[in-house]
Formats: structure tokens, sequence, C-alpha cells
């Protein structure tokens, strides 16, 4: 199919597309070839079942570059490393989860922020889509708006769906500038060390019983999902936690 084709923004370098658990290595190749077609090519892959692969190459079909340099990772986690948002792909509600956006909002804002930092776009298994832990390790979630009465969409052509809206928005010039002054967002691990450091805090100082379920860390991911915290405020709040457990250490020594 012929197309016409557009000068690459640099903004789509920045952003990652995770593949967690592909049961199909021909929806590897497909992903690929969807992503280069829109001008991405930082593939992700959390434990493949089968990669490298024939049928990967196949169906990569002039994509195969995307293959050879995939980044393949153990868990989710790793996966996110030195990201500052990660974007899940559901179309299921799960609980605690906050509001979720259609795909084009969702692409237009993974873009805004891939100006100035890595972002994820992260694809659940072919049948079971994101584990409820992976979900909670993504501060947003969108989804494309499928008939209803048909919702079951290919793991590759959902990849394209995404692409072809990552593309638009960073093609878009109508993105509203960067906000003079503000800090830089901190990333997933510095996020992740902050909630272990608040559970540890409550823990210790009892707030938390740890034979009781932790509802509080759930609830703490969705409010640190809303605010989007930069680093230097996770920095403020790491060393007045730090503080309070130094004071309520010395106070249980006397």
């Amino acid at each position: 199919m012929s197309v016409t084709p557009l000068a690459e923004p640099a903004v789509l370098d920045r952003i990652r597309v995770v593949l967690s658990h592909p049961s199909h290595p021909g929806n590897i190749g497909a992903a690929a070839r969807a992503m280069k077609t829109m001008g991405l090519s930082r593939l992700v892959l959390v434990n493949p079942k089968l990669f490298p692969d024939a049928q990967a190459d196949a169906m990569a079909a002039g994509a195969t570059d995307l293959l050879v340099q995939a980044e393949v990772v153990a868990s989710l986690a790793e996966a996110l490393r030195g990201t500052v948002l990660a974007m899940a792909m559901t179309a299921r509600r799960r609980e605690l989860a906050v509001p979720a956006l259609w795909a084009r909002d969702g692409a237009a804002e993974l873009v805004a922020l891939a100006a100035t930092a890595d972002v994820a776009l992260v694809f659940g298994n072919e049948t079971s889509g994101l584990a409820n832990d992976e979900l909670a390790m993504c501060r947003r979630w969108a989804m494309i708006p499928v008939d209803a009465a048909f919702s079951s969409l290919n793991l590759a052509a959902a990849v394209q769906v995404m692409c072809y809206e990552l593309r638009l928005a960073a093609l878009d010039p109508g993105l509203p500038p960067a906000i003079s002054g503000a800090g830089l967002l901190a990333s997933h691990e510095e996020v992740e060390r902050l909630i272990a450091h608040i559970e540890r805090a409550a823990l210790s100082s009892e707030f938390l019983d740890p034979a009781s379920p932790k509802r509080l860390i759930p609830r703490l991911r969705r409010m640190l999902s809303r605010a989007a915290p930069e680093k230097e405020e996770v920095n403020i709040l790491r060393g007045l936690f730090a503080a309070l457990e130094k004071a309520a250490s010395g106070s249980n020594c006397k």
C-alpha cells in the first residue's frame, strides 16, 4: 500500500513498546512491523515464550532490525527502569485504578512527557492480558474504543493502533510547551523506592498491621499515579520518612 512518508519526530525515540509475556512469536514480529511503519524502534519483551523465532522474523517483514535490537527482560519492573510514566493497555476495569484514557488521549499524554524523558506503553499477554501486579506498576491506563459487540483485538493490531496514535500526537505542532521551571519527573524505580520506604515506615510504626491485608500500598500507588511526583518531591518525602524513622528509633532507646 502506498503511503506518504513524513519526517521522523525525535520524541518517538523515547517511547518504549513493552510486550509482557507474549506467547506467540508471530505477534512479536507483527508488532515490530507495526512499530517501524510509525517510526518507533524501542521494543522491550518481558519473558517471551518463544524468542528469537523464525515466525517472528517472517511476520516482521522488513522490521527484523527491531527484533535484533529488542531488549529481553525477566520482569515488567526491569522493563520500566528509567521511565517516568508507564501506560497500560487494557480493556478490563481494575480495582483502585486511576480513571482510564481513550487511546488518543493516552498517546498525547505519553508524547508530551517523552519530550524530556523515557516513557513506556505496556501490552499484556494475548490470552490473559496484564496481571494485577503489573497493572499496579503503571501510573496510567488506556483503552481502544472497540465495538462492544466484538471487542477482541489481536495484540499486534492493538500495537498498530497505538503506534499510529503516538505518531499522530508526535506530529501535532499544537502540543503545549513545557512548563517553565518545572522539575524532572521521578522515574519508575524512584517512585517504587518511595512506596517501599513508606511501607517500611508504616510497618515499623505499627500504623500498618503486617497480619492484615495490605490495602495501603495499592491506594498509595493510585495517589502517586495522579500526583506524578517530581524527583525533588520524592526526595523530600523520603527525607521526611527517614527523619521520622530516626526520631522514632531514638525515642525507643530511651
